[in-house]
């Protein structure tokens, strides 16, 4: 006759390790899902954020020195409210355009040989060029801005191809992305636009 081998049954501590055993990997799996769940959430709402309220964009092109430079990351602010001096970012033939608004909607433009500029008859104050010039401008002087639309130029004027020419021309409120309000790289040029 075969003697059948009983197995032991483990002592209460070899339980009490099992158990505990268990349970850590619950919970290490638990907090894992919990944590992945949390971060897909926060993603979307960055994601949300960044394409409903404040868009993120890099700057390309020297058009709007030296204000803004080629690489830069900047923040945008959606709003439906422009100001004569505001920098916009606007699409243009699925691009993104960064200019500084001039004129708004039934405004008089009129812009001499120097590159000053005059809004209804008055001059312009600009303190964020480096200088003036008369660009590339092949509209009918003085120009009224048609109602609904804004009239933007770069700030390196000699180079920016803008409202100043009809290719351009004035940019729709819808086409504006947002109000270019924050500088968030490179960290040297870190903060407020103006």
């Amino acid at each position: 006759m075969s003697k059948k081998k009983v197995a032991a049954s483990p002592s209460a501590e070899e339980l009490r390790g099992e158990l505990k055993r268990v349970r850590y990997n619950h919970r290490f799996r638990s907090v894992i899902r919990s944590t992945f769940y949390t971060l897909i959430v926060v993603a979307a709402i960055a994601v949300l954020v960044a394409t409903l309220w404040m868009p993120v964009l890099q700057t390309y092109g020297d058009s709007m020195t030296p204000t803004l430079q080629d690489g830069q990351i900047i923040i945008s602010l959606k709003s439906g409210d422009f100001e004569c001096g505001d920098v916009v970012a606007f699409y243009y033939n699925n691009k993104i355009l960064i200019k500084r608004v001039i004129a708004g909607p039934s405004d008089w433009v009129n812009i001499d040989e120097s590159g000053n500029i005059y809004v209804n008859g008055e001059l312009l104050e600009e303190p964020y060029l480096d200088e003036k010039a008369f660009g590339s401008c092949d509209i009918k002087l003085p120009y009224q801005v048609p109602d609904g639309k804004y009239f933007l130029v770069g700030d390196h004027r000699s180079i920016s191809l803008d409202s100043r020419h009809s290719s351009v021309g004035c940019v729709a409120t819808e086409q504006i992305v947002g109000k270019i309000v924050f500088r968030v790289w490179p960290l040297a040029d870190f903060g407020y636009i103006d």
